[in-house]
């Protein structure tokens, strides 16, 4: 009822990776965007990196075919989806809440291949 939903600009962290859901048979391809704020430090002139944001892209159906085909790691891309977190435990044990956007808006290169 109440989706949140983002547009994430960054970079492609790794090669999209694809596969078929077992029920359904619906392709589904997913990667990672990093996100990292910029900013002008005026003592020195030069732009230095802030924080980042690292979020995992789930694309579906057709959606899923054109990002396998079209997207590459390093790549800067737009996605706008709806945001989410799933909960999960590390190996060491530690809690952790990934962020993840479910692309439905788009998931595109800045630049034409």
């Amino acid at each position: 009822m109440f989706d949140t939903y983002v547009t994430v600009v960054g970079n492609v962290l790794h090669e999209p990776d694809q596969r078929q859901t077992t029920n359904t048979g619906a392709l589904v391809t997913t990667f990672k965007i990093a996100s990292t704020a910029r900013r002008l430090d005026r003592q020195s002139g030069k732009w230095i990196d802030g924080n980042s944001v690292r979020v995992r892209v789930t694309c579906w159906r057709a959606l899923a075919t054109n990002v396998k085909q079209s997207v590459r790691a390093g790549d800067p891309a737009i996605v706008h989806g709806r945001a989410f977190t799933r909960d999960g435990t590390e190996e060491q044990g530690q809690r952790r809440l990934p962020y993840q956007v479910g692309a439905g808006g788009g998931a595109a290169p800045l630049r034409p291949r």
